[in-house]
């Protein structure tokens, strides 16, 4: 599993180191299930519209698509009340993806089974 550079709740989001892949959806689902509320993921750095992009991105092709598919899993989790995405201005054209992790439902057991069915759909 690669790093997933986590910022506790009240900390500031630490820059990731400049040759970080970035994390892939799995990785993101993983944190999901895992994560205490609060908790916050950075889960890009950069500009994600452009970035995830074929002709805008400077990022090669399987990056982008990775992007692409940890964007897509961080908004369903967010449309089922799993994660708040918010962004951080790190500077011109430049931005943290962050999600924050909420409570978990009631059947924290369940959660793995049911997110990851979510997330294949």
């Amino acid at each position: 599993m690669s790093r997933l550079h986590a910022v506790m709740p009240g900390a500031g989001a630490s820059q990731p180191p400049s040759d970080n892949p970035g994390i892939g959806e799995i990785d993101f689902c993983a944190w999901i299930a895992q994560a205490m509320a609060g908790e916050r993921l950075v889960y890009h750095r950069g500009f994600l519209a452009f970035d995830a992009m074929a002709l805008l991105s400077d990022l090669p092709p399987g990056r982008q698509r990775v992007l692409r598919d940890v964007a897509a899993a961080a908004m369903r989790a967010a449309e089922q009340d799993l994660v708040h995405l918010v962004q951080a201005r790190l500077g011109p054209g430049q931005f943290a993806y962050i999600a924050v992790a909420r409570r978990k439902p009631k059947l924290p057991g369940a959660l793995s089974a049911r997110l990851l069915q979510r997330m294949a759909a």
